[in-house]
């Protein structure tokens, strides 16, 4: 253990973050994405968290900036049929991202089979035990200035 770092941030996942550059992707999916697949296809790899995925995304921006060069750099996977909804998975990975990074932070949508080329494009796929639908979220990684604020 460490201090000031969140305990669902283990060793393999923490060089991840901090290998990844600015505009560098992670994707955080539920238990149902095939995320082992999808990492194995990229090449990079897949952490489990024992976590639900706002829970995940937590952790990761409690170390992890978010990219202000993109208009959204929280991107969420759509509901088929109905795209514009915003489901309740949706909505709490919003207020977390709100709460850990600013509220400034606005969120995207990937139709959903695009969601799945998008992933393969990630530094690493985060697989969660989230058992609710759609909850994916592809975050994009900022810059941290020189004076250690988020650019």
């Amino acid at each position: 253990m460490l201090l000031g770092l969140d305990p669902l941030l283990g060793g393999d996942l923490l060089k991840t973050l901090r290998d990844m550059g600015h505009g560098d992707s992670i994707c955080v999916v539920d238990c149902n994405f095939p995320a082992h697949e999808i990492a194995r296809r990229a090449g990079v790899p897949c952490h489990a968290l024992a976590t639900d995925t706002p829970g995940a995304a937590r952790a990761i921006l409690s170390v992890m900036p978010l990219d202000s060069f993109v208009d959204t750099p929280v991107r969420r996977m759509e509901v088929t049929a109905t795209p514009d909804e915003l489901n309740e998975a949706h909505r709490e990975l919003l207020a977390t991202v709100h709460e850990v990074a600013g509220k400034e932070w606005r969120m995207g949508s990937i139709e959903r089979f695009a969601f799945y080329e998008e992933a393969a494009k990630c530094a690493a796929v985060v697989a969660t035990l989230d058992r609710r639908g759609y909850a994916c979220f592809i975050l994009t990684k900022g810059v941290i200035g020189p004076d250690g604020k988020i650019v």
